[in-house]
């Protein structure tokens, strides 16, 4: 026991104090548990075969892993196809100028959405949202995102979507013995109710609350619409729809074998396969009958093109209309690009972004962009993927200006089968399929129908959270095997315990509440689940509603700005101070423990 408390607390140590990243301590915990096992320390196993060490990576085939996987996905189909686009949208309009109908509308919305997303995603995407409506009206910033920050909170308080919520029912089936886990709408009645009395709090106190920061001189500065920056490059008087007809000689040829951008400085910013959707190619993207080119060039030079086998036409609508992502760069002082050109930079397969004009002065230069030496104050307009974007940020050789999001095309019917889906393995899981196999069937049809390109289902999954949980799944079980949560639930909670199963639930959510404020909710849930859960089983409370007490308490993360990584997100845009959460959050915190306390009486008999 005391080697698994050594283990355990190490690695978690190191995280609060930032020097180790939660999927570091995780992985650490795989390693030295599955070493002690091998060692025959019987760590997590009574077994000595050569097969026992393996339970220490049992974690990444729990359903926990594979449901976080699917929910990623569908999160990132519903950003990829505009929902969440469409919704912020919404938002600006029906808001105005109200303060206390937007604390409510971005209160409730970020709820909303975490229903069914995670948290984090439901956080950057309403940001862009929320310093809109900033910049078009003259309520200041520190108005609105702490309710974001909160909403998400509160929602992922009422869903079995939240990582802490499917880890802890993931962890009552690893108990002794083991116990039923909870199903989808286990969150539902409890902590829908503190939900509710969150969002009305917010409202009637939190609007007082809030401070009023002025705003940063770069949260200030507005940014242009994607229609605005191909109108200042004057990108449409040249942009083209070449269709490559199926008796061309190029078909099944590669594009840069075909060499239209080598021959004739013409840009090909994006290409549709049948009825897929438009995408900025690489060099290697093979030509296929009847694809569609947007093409970029002198019309002498893209006449060319007819030659080749393409049908041609001037296209009128703006690329955003084909859902491309704008952006707009500078060259950095002292950038190292200063004197080179694009094309020895191999910046298109470095970084997915193609550059399809150059302003240099007051000039625009639509033909041979990659081939033209940069020079100290060239701008650029690029098209790319959205997820390459952060790559972009890390180079310090340019200075990135997104497009205003809110000016983005959303392709209604797209969005439309997008929630679908979403909805489609609620409803399977709730007609009684294994959740796990239901999400994983709905990523699969976004796949297969083409809804997701496959490089961004990758890069959607969220790698840190899945080896973080997977070592600490592994830690929860040497605490379960070795007897020392058992120990713990006993010895320390007991104490609390015969005061009743509302003490006890009351315990079980403040103390992962507390933990949640300083090593977040992942880690927290880890370190209160077991014990909890024994807990419960000794005295004889009901340990799934005990399960749903502490699972809450690592979704409060109201006190402090590390609590939670979407605190730190709104902590620049919004120039708060970390005793503006304290402010704020203690109020509500009080709110959802009486909140709680209904709820155990109400919905679960305690």
């Amino acid at each position: 026991m005391w080697f698994v408390v050594i283990v355990f607390t190490l690695p978690l140590l190191l995280v609060m104090v930032n020097r180790w990243r939660l999927d570091i301590a995780g992985l650490f915990l795989i390693v030295v548990l599955g070493l002690a096992q091998f060692l025959g320390l019987d760590l997590l196993s009574d077994s000595r075969s050569p097969s026992a060490p393996l339970i220490a990576i049992s974690g990444f085939s729990q359903p926990v892993v594979i449901t976080l996987i699917g929910l990623f996905i569908l999160t990132q189909t519903l950003i990829h196809n505009g929902v969440v686009l469409w919704i912020g949208k919404r938002l600006s309009l029906v808001g105005k100028n109200s303060v206390v109908r937007l604390v409510f509308l971005f209160t409730l919305t970020s709820a909303l959405l975490s229903l069914f997303m995670n948290n984090v995603m439901v956080g950057a995407l309403l940001l862009p949202s929320a310093m809109h409506v900033v910049r078009q009206s003259k309520i200041r910033a520190s108005k609105l995102l702490i309710p974001v920050a909160f909403g998400t909170a509160l929602g992922g308080m009422a869903t079995y979507f939240t990582t802490a919520n499917i880890v802890v029912s993931n962890l009552l089936t690893a108990a002794e013995p083991a116990q039923a886990p909870l199903d989808l709408l286990s969150f539902a009645l409890t902590g829908g109710l503190i939900a509710l009395l969150g969002i009305a709090y917010m409202m009637l106190f939190g609007t007082r609350l809030l401070p009023v920061r002025e705003p940063g001189p770069e949260q200030s500065i507005a940014r242009r619409a994607s229609a605005e920056l191909e109108d200042l490059y004057a990108v449409g008087e040249r942009l083209w729809e070449a269709r490559l007809e199926p008796d061309s000689a190029l078909v099944g040829q590669s594009i840069q074998r075909c060499g239209i951008g080598e021959k004739y400085g013409i840009v090909i910013a994006a290409i549709r396969h049948g009825r897929n959707a438009f995408f900025v190619p690489f060099l290697s993207e093979i030509l296929q009958p009847d694809d569609i080119l947007l093409v970029v060039g002198r019309e002498e030079r893209v006449m060319t093109l007819n030659q080749m086998g393409f049908r041609l036409k001037p296209e009128n609508h703006s690329l955003t209309t084909f859902g491309l992502t704008l952006i707009e760069t500078i060259l950095a002082p002292h950038s190292l690009y200063v004197g080179k050109t694009l094309k020895d930079l191999n910046f298109h397969g470095r970084y997915g972004f193609l550059a399809i004009a150059l302003l240099r002065g007051q000039r625009s230069h639509r033909t041979d962009v990659a081939s033209q030496a940069l020079e100290a104050g060239d701008s650029l307009l690029m098209v790319g993927p959205q997820s390459r974007i952060r790559d972009l940020r890390s180079n310090p050789n340019l200075v990135i200006f997104e497009a205003d999001p809110a000016s983005r095309p959303i392709p209604r019917f797209r969005a439309f089968v997008s929630i679908l889906l979403f909805f489609s393995a609620i409803l399977l899981a709730l007609l009684g399929l294994p959740i796990y196999l239901a999400v994983m069937a709905a990523a699969l049809m976004t796949v297969l129908l083409g809804y997701l390109p496959l490089q961004d289902v990758y890069r959607s999954i969220e790698w840190q959270i899945i080896f973080s949980i997977a070592g600490m799944y592994a830690a929860s079980l040497a605490m379960v095997h070795t007897g020392l949560a058992d120990l713990i639930g006993r010895n320390v909670l007991e104490a609390i315990g015969v005061q009743g199963p509302l003490g006890l639930s009351a315990s079980a959510f403040l103390l992962s509440a507390a933990l949640t404020q300083v090593m977040g909710s992942q880690a927290a849930v880890f370190v209160v689940g077991p014990i909890a859960i024994s807990a419960a089983i000794h005295l004889h409370t009901n340990p799934q509603a005990i399960a749903v007490a502490t699972a809450i308490g690592c979704s409060a993360s109201f006190l402090t700005p590390i609590a939670h990584p979407i605190n730190l997100l709104i902590m620049g845009p919004g120039n708060y101070r970390s005793s503006d959460f304290f402010r704020i959050g203690f109020g509500l915190l009080v709110v959802v423990l009486l909140g709680l306390y209904a709820g155990m009486i109400l919905f679960w008999n305690l």
